[in-house]
């Protein structure tokens, strides 16, 4: 089995601290599968009715891998999807599929496809310049959480305490950017610096754990410095993270879900989500599981099941998390698969 990761660099750029890729890559090698990583800028493609030559590499024509594996997330530009669709074209399998990646990439969009099949979401609102304060207020109140449409790892996130703070950052953007494309959320105050993180595979829960962002700070990314540590996936939790990851198309995702008066609210869903918090907290193996889904995915599956890493002597909550990273089920092509 052969497969490609497409990344922002190239593998002779690939640095060490790039965990999920590197983890990846070493899942593969333990696997026998030749995983290779190229960067977007390394294709070229023309749309012809010969196929075989629509796509070069590095000038070359190749021979087509069977899967490839996008790690751009919401960075996923113009260029680099269309390089993914036209793979997909050509019968190339792809984790996440191109629709996929686009829908997730659009905060709005995907909050919106979620509102319509009535999963609990936080009140969004599309800015528009100038801004009108009072409806902000009337509307989600203060504070509210800025976003901008795009973005991952908690960047481009912002908490505006008051309407007066709120009202500055929106003058200096619109003098700055009028085009900018902003979304503000209602803040969710007992979620305030921790949220869950789900990763689901293949439409099952292969792990769950609580992030919890640095003092002070209301943002609960690990990436950013936060703390990780094993959550119990509750039925709830199951259902809201399945259904995101099944509405919006991604056989791999990060469910963001955030504290909501004994409930839970999605934050977010993210095509490329990390795994290395998932990995530490909860002493789970999910790169080999990715690959182990691809291997049933593509008919391709000649191996036992994975199973997880031992952990020693976890706690009560610790084993909760992990009983949840069961062999993947999932119907391919109308047949149910183990």
């Amino acid at each position: 089995m052969r497969g490609w990761i497409l990344y922002k660099e190239t593998a002779t750029q690939l640095k060490p601290e790039l965990y999920e890729i590197n983890r990846l890559l070493a899942a593969a090698k333990a696997d026998n599968i030749e995983l290779e990583v190229y960067a977007p800028e390394e294709f070229d493609l023309t749309v012809t009715r010969e196929d075989n030559k629509s796509i070069l590499l590095n000038g070359q024509a190749v021979d087509l891998p069977d899967f490839i594996i996008p790690r751009m997330g919401s960075g996923t530009t113009y260029f680099a999807l269309a390089i993914i669709r036209h793979l997909e074209r050509l019968g190339v399998y792809c984790l996440n599929p191109s629709k996929a990646i686009e829908i997730v990439k659009d905060k709005l969009f995907s909050q919106q496809l979620l509102a319509e099949k009535n999963l609990p979401t936080p009140k969004t609102m599309l800015v528009k310049f100038p801004v009108d304060i009072d409806l902000v207020e009337r509307h989600l109140g203060f504070p509210v959480v800025i976003k901008t449409l795009s973005g991952s790892q908690g960047s481009g996130v912002f908490l505006s305490h008051r309407a007066r703070e709120f009202d500055d950052l929106m003058q200096l953007i619109e003098a700055t950017n009028k085009n900018a494309n902003i979304i503000l959320q209602e803040f969710i105050a007992n979620s305030h610096g921790r949220d869950l993180r789900v990763f689901t595979i293949g439409g099952r829960v292969a792990g769950c754990y609580e992030r919890r962002g640095q003092e002070d700070s209301f943002k609960a990314n690990v990436s950013a410095g936060g703390s990780a540590r094993p959550f119990e996936i509750t039925p709830e939790i199951e259902w809201l993270a399945t259904q995101t990851a099944n509405i919006l198309d991604l056989d791999v995702a990060g469910i963001d879900l955030l504290f909501d008066n004994g409930h839970y609210k999605i934050c977010e869903a993210n095509s490329s989500p990390g795994f290395e918090g998932l990995e530490s907290c909860l002493n789970v193996d999910i790169a080999a599981q990715i690959l182990h889904f691809i291997r049933i995915r593509l008919g391709m599956f000649n191996r036992d099941p994975i199973v997880p890493k031992q952990p020693a002597a976890a706690e009560p909550e610790t084993q909760a998390a992990t009983t949840s990273n069961r062999v993947l089920t999932r119907k391919v092509t109308g047949t149910e698969v183990e």
